[in-house]
């Protein structure tokens, strides 16, 4: 019942809610040309960290350099054009199966007690 019930409500296309929360979400990264991959932190999870590591690099290249440009408008305290703003698509994923396949990778080394291949140190 549990399940059921949160599996309803964080959909976008069941729950209104959800979908309001959605759409202001998409329209906050339109406004500085961001992707909802793009929030995820690599210094924060080790899973991102290598799912980005084994991206191909013009797909890195064009994340960091979204990330630069939105650094350097909140800065500015500006947005993007509209006219840029309305080709952005902020919810196309890029990074969800190379993590998935991370994800997997360790949860299968992890069942058959092999050692992980990463550890987590402090930076």
């Amino acid at each position: 019942m549990l399940s059921r019930f949160s599996a309803w409500f964080v959909n976008p296309r069941r729950n209104p809610l959800a979908r309001l929360h959605r759409n202001a979400v998409a329209a906050r990264l339109r406004k500085y040309g961001l992707r909802y991959d793009d929030l995820y932190d690599p210094y924060h999870d080790l899973d991102i960290k290598e799912a980005l590591a084994r991206l191909p690099r013009e797909v890195v290249d064009a994340r960091n350099q979204r990330l630069k440009r939105a650094m350097d408008l909140s800065m500015k305290h500006q947005y993007l054009p509209d006219d840029v703003q309305a080709i952005q698509v902020p919810f196309r994923s890029y990074l969800s199966d190379m993590l998935a396949l991370v994800k997997k990778e360790k949860a299968e080394r992890e069942a058959l007690g092999a050692l992980p291949l990463y550890q987590r140190t402090i930076p």
